[in-house]
């Protein structure tokens, strides 16, 4: 029987494939929500590409359903994501702004609406913010947009009247860069050691989920590794 349960939102990206291995390597069952399947996971829903946000929300949400049942799971960890720079002059502006809408928000959002229909009283939300985004982001406009986005959320999902179930807590991590094959291939030249291990994500979602040093609900908390020492820090609320 499996130690527990818990949707990984992105769970083909980078991150999200080590949380599909760190979990299973608990003897956890782990069902995988992204564009593509993957097979470490016990179970897949596969998103469909759409322009339209309803109608890839209730794709997901009533495949989640019909996977679930009435089961409920101890965790939802968002790590869907991705990155685009670009001012407010650029011409990718509007481009980049639907794909990191789509990537963060659209992902945050319907992780949030399914946490108030399969978290178990007392589970774990995680999204996933940016430390960047904490202030002004002039040269990654869209991002910043959708990270702060990101975090406004969490901090709604913290209120008593959020829809989230009884003691359960949302709580965003705020990366500044994460070691992944991507950006060490984007930014090879990069002081690695100042780069977060995936590992240590997927180990302090464990921590999180199991009570161990849970943040409450609605915190930001930075994520932040200088010299290969990776640290926690909660933001001040915005």
């Amino acid at each position: 029987m499996a130690a527990g349960k818990v949707l990984v939102y992105g769970g083909r990206g980078a991150l999200g494939s080590q949380c599909v291995r760190y979990f299973k390597s608990k003897n956890w069952w782990v069902a995988s929500i992204d564009l593509a399947e993957n097979a470490d996971a016990s179970a897949n829903v596969v998103v469909r590409a759409t322009d339209s946000f309803p109608e890839q929300a209730e794709q997901v949400t009533a495949e989640v359903g019909k996977l679930l049942g009435e089961e409920k799971v101890d965790a939802i960890l968002c790590v869907a994501g991705g990155w685009a720079g670009g001012s407010a002059k650029a011409k990718s502006l509007y481009k980049n702004c639907d794909l990191m809408w789509k990537q963060s928000v659209w992902t945050s959002t319907i992780s949030s609406h399914l946490a108030t229909k399969h978290l178990k009283e007392g589970g774990l939300l995680t999204l996933t913010g940016a430390q960047a985004a904490l202030s002004g982001t002039p040269g990654m406009i869209a991002y910043g947009m959708a990270k702060g986005a990101v975090h406004q959320l969490c901090q709604s999902l913290a209120g008593a009247s959020s829809g989230l179930p009884s003691g359960s807590a949302a709580v965003a991590i705020l990366p500044v860069t994460l070691d992944t094959p991507a950006n060490r291939k984007s930014m090879p030249d990069a002081d690695f050691s100042s780069w977060t291990p995936l590992e240590f994500i997927a180990e302090t979602f464990y921590d999180w989920i199991t009570g161990k040093d849970r943040p409450s609900s609605g915190s930001l908390i930075q994520v932040v590794t200088t010299g290969g020492k990776t640290e926690l820090v909660s933001a001040a609320h915005l």
